[in-house]
């Protein structure tokens, strides 16, 4: 009887020691696969990481280069979707920001700072001009200026008001037409005409909209004012 309870014992141990064996022979095996998982995974995230490209103040599509200011502008879309200016990854001026209007939006920034001065919109349609050509007789020198059109932004300007916008450095204000979409981003005080300006007729053959030309977008580098 011995010997049998012996040899009973003898066999519940050798069992218990298989099972254990087994048991931690699996665990290491999914331990393992885990640990591949998690070590793949991780390569994976590292590499897609590594391969996003990266992302530019303002969204413009390359780095802007030392002391120069970022900026993407974009005008309204017909009478429904404002027109939007960002400079140095700051939205000035967009319908989300509920300071768009229609006529002609303008945004001033600190030629040497990059700060914002002010922002407002002049409406060419049902408004008065006179306010308009206050503002730009106004504005210091050294100051960047942004402008973008939304609905129609020509009708009320006069010789007096395209001049002042003239010698900020555009060269497209004396074309500009009723509804026409139009971008410009120059200067007081340049000297030469600005190389930001995008401008696209209305035309009731090419227009996007009925009654209005696609969005003209616009980006770039504006350099910072020296001393």
């Amino acid at each position: 009887m011995r010997i049998a309870g012996a040899a009973k014992l003898v066999v519940v141990v050798a069992i218990f020691l298989l099972t254990f064996y087994v048991i931690s022979q699996v665990f290491e095996i999914k331990m393992d696969a885990n640990l591949g998982h998690i070590f793949a995974r991780s390569a994976l995230d590292a590499a897609a990481r590594s391969t996003k490209p990266p992302r530019y103040k303002c969204g413009i599509s390359k780095a802007c280069p030392e002391k120069h200011f970022a900026f993407k502008m974009a005008s309204g879309a017909a009478n429904v979707v404002g027109p939007k200016i960002c400079v140095e990854d700051n939205v000035l001026m967009s319908g989300v920001k509920n300071n768009v209007g229609r006529g002609i939006n303008v945004a001033l920034v600190n030629g040497k700072t990059g700060e914002t001065l002010d922002t407002k919109f002049f409406d060419m349609w049902g408004g008065d001009v006179a306010p308009f050509i206050e503002f730009l007789k106004s504005i210091p020198d050294g100051t960047i200026v942004l402008m973008g059109t939304y609905d129609d932004g020509a009708t009320k300007l006069n010789e007096e008001a395209r001049k002042l916008i003239a010698d900020l450095g555009s060269t497209s204000i004396t074309n500009l037409g009723f509804r026409d979409n139009w971008v410009f981003c120059g200067g007081k005080g340049i000297k030469t005409k600005s190389p930001f300006e995008q401008h696209i007729k209305n035309n009731k053959d090419t227009n996007k909209y009925e009654g209005w030309p696609e969005v003209v977008e616009m980006e770039g580098c504006i350099p910072q004012k020296q001393d």
